[in-house]
This record gives structure tokens, sequence and C-alpha cells, in this order.
């Protein structure tokens, strides 16, 4: 039962966020508005929405059948596990990143094992990608992300080391591995865009090498923020992903 201190509490609705939900589409299904949202939940975060997540949203009472939402599918428990799965792989692709630029700035005795565990991840995104794509695909895709991780490790240590011409090249070729990357996941799914993913890499790479760079310069508390923005990020990458899933093997996931 909604509060009565709740601001919206004479017409509110806690609703269940499903694939494809905006904050946009949801205010013109509720015949409401983006900002009536975000004012009803107050505290949250809403600048990236997860399948799974509540949030309240206040709903017009003109509006013929406010519980209209009720026509819309329901995420099924395939689904439902196959993006918790994606998400947790995105979020540790991220976490040991992370994990590894401490071990490699701070010359940490665990430097080895830590980026030996990073490069566990491209083989994980593997595991998911088999059922539905094959062998060959879903270990091509890992040797790409692999070469993304290697040369993250690569500019990090070139960064610390001061040698600005090998690290600008390291970049430079970073970003054509992102473009690589990019370019497979829209050639084996039509429903990836190329261009959404170059895009959402790119910012992955800006967020990365911003991170190195702060923890380079003992700008913790700049550096901890970074996080923050990387893993909203990753996870619209993961959301993004899971949702490619779902449209090109529907009945895999009813």
């Amino acid at each position: 039962m909604v509060s009565k201190m709740h601001p919206y509490s004479n017409g509110l609705i806690l609703y269940t966020i499903r694939p494809n939900d905006t904050l946009y589409t949801l205010s013109q299904r509720f015949g409401t508005t983006v900002q009536a949202i975000i004012a009803a939940n107050p505290g949250v975060d809403l600048r990236i929405l997860y399948i799974g997540q509540k949030i309240y949203i206040p709903y017009n009472y003109n509006n013929p059948n406010p519980n209209n939402y009720n026509q819309q599918p329901m995420i099924t428990e395939a689904e439902f596990a196959f993006s918790n799965l994606i998400r947790m792989l995105w979020e540790q692709h991220i976490t040991w990143t992370r994990l590894a630029i401490i071990s490699m700035v701070f010359d940490l005795p665990d430097v080895d094992l830590v980026i030996n565990r990073l490069l566990r991840n491209p083989s994980d995104f593997a595991a998911a990608f088999q059922p539905y794509f094959g062998e060959e695909t879903a270990s091509r895709f890992a040797d790409l992300l692999r070469r993304h991780l290697v040369l993250a490790a690569q500019l990090v240590n070139q960064a610390k080391a001061g040698d600005s011409m090998a690290a600008a090249e390291t970049e430079r070729i970073w970003y054509d591995n992102a473009r690589e990357i990019a370019a497979f996941l829209a050639s084996i799914n039509p429903y990836w865009s190329r261009q959404e993913w170059e895009d959402m890499y790119f910012d992955h790479l800006s967020l990365v090498k911003a991170e190195a760079v702060e923890m380079l310069n003992q700008n913790y508390l700049s550096e901890i923020n970074l996080y923050d923005e990387m893993e909203r990020q990753a996870l619209t990458m993961a959301d993004v992903m899971t949702r490619g899933f779902v449209m090109l093997f529907p009945e895999r996931f009813r």
C-alpha cells in the first residue's frame, strides 16, 4: 500500500520495469509526465532503468484505463534469468578492470592473479553466447573482448611509465578494437546496431581511461565517482545485449 505521506498517494501505481521501458514511454502509457515520475520517486536514480526494478508512477485519472500496463507482456522467467546473467558479466567486467588498474598502479602482489581473473571474463561471455550463436562465433567474440582487456592493461602500464607515444599508439589500436567489436556484434544479430555498440564502447573506453588517469594522479574520490558512472553505462550495455538476444531468439525466452 502506498504511504499517505507520498505526494502522489491518490493516484500511484507501483510498477515493475520491463524490457524496452523508458521514462518517456511510461509517461505516455499512464497519461503523466517524465518530470512527475521522477518527482514520485525521490532519491531514486532513474537515469538508467533495469528490468525488475520497481518504481512509482502517478497516473492520470482521466486516462480511460489507468491499469493498461497489465496488457503489456510480462517478462518471462527465462528472460529475467538471462538478463541477470548478462548484467553480472558486465558488472564483473568493470569490477575486475578496476581491481586490475589498482593492482598495476600500486604494484600490488596480487597483480597477476587479478589480471588472470579479469581475462576469464571473455570466456564467461563466450559461454553465454555459445548456446545461441555456436562455438565459432562465441570464441570470436571472446577473442575480441580479450584483446580489449589486454590493450587496456598495456595502456595503464605505458601511462604509468610515462611513455606517452606508446600509450597513444595503444589507445588508437584499442579504439580500432572497439570498432571491430561493434561491427562483429552487428554482423551476428540484426537487432544490434553497429553505431549504437560503437558509441557505447567508446563511452566505456573513455571511462576506463579516465579511471586509470585519476588513479595514477591519486584523485581517489574522482575515480570512485567515475566508477559509479561506469557501472550505469555497463548496465546499459548489458540491457541492450539482452534485448538483442530476446528479439533474435524469442522462442528461447518463452
